[in-house]
């Protein structure tokens, strides 16, 4: 039997619930929170924003970035980088899109596979003679 709309954005509104009591979501809005309430963390953060805008306001009106202006914005962006907090959230944030990615590849495959183009051995593309038909592409 077909799945209707309503199934499948319930079946979408239980993934999203299971993926909230993953841990990887745990730590990652915890570590988020620990960053916001780190005033040096903060201080970096606008600090380096700051920086960038002037460079990109500097660039834009024509006129030259110096290797001390690069130097400043590169030794900013290596102290942001080894905040201890700034760490922890990099990494809880590099796991949750790692979870989500894998979720998103999940459910995107069989909907190319129904798609029907016939594939090579291996995933790499239709095989040849007639065109591709047109594919559903999701960004992931």
């Amino acid at each position: 039997m077909p799945a209707d709309t309503q199934q499948i954005v319930d079946a979408a509104e239980k993934l999203g619930k299971l993926i909230t009591e993953h841990a990887s979501l745990t730590r990652y809005a915890e570590a988020q929170k620990a960053v916001g309430a780190d005033p040096e963390a903060s201080r970096l953060f606008a600090e380096f924003d700051r920086e960038l805008m002037a460079l990109a306001q500097q660039e834009q009106a024509g006129q030259e970035v110096l290797p001390q202006q690069k130097q400043r914005l590169q030794l900013l962006q290596q102290s942001i980088a080894t905040n201890l907090k700034v760490k922890a959230f990099s990494i809880a944030q590099m796991e949750l899109t790692d979870l989500l990615r894998k979720v998103s590849q999940t459910w995107q495959r069989p909907v190319a596979d129904a798609q029907g183009a016939p594939r090579v051995p291996g995933g790499q593309g239709p095989q040849g003679g007639a065109p591709p038909s047109p594919r559903l592409v999701m960004p992931g």
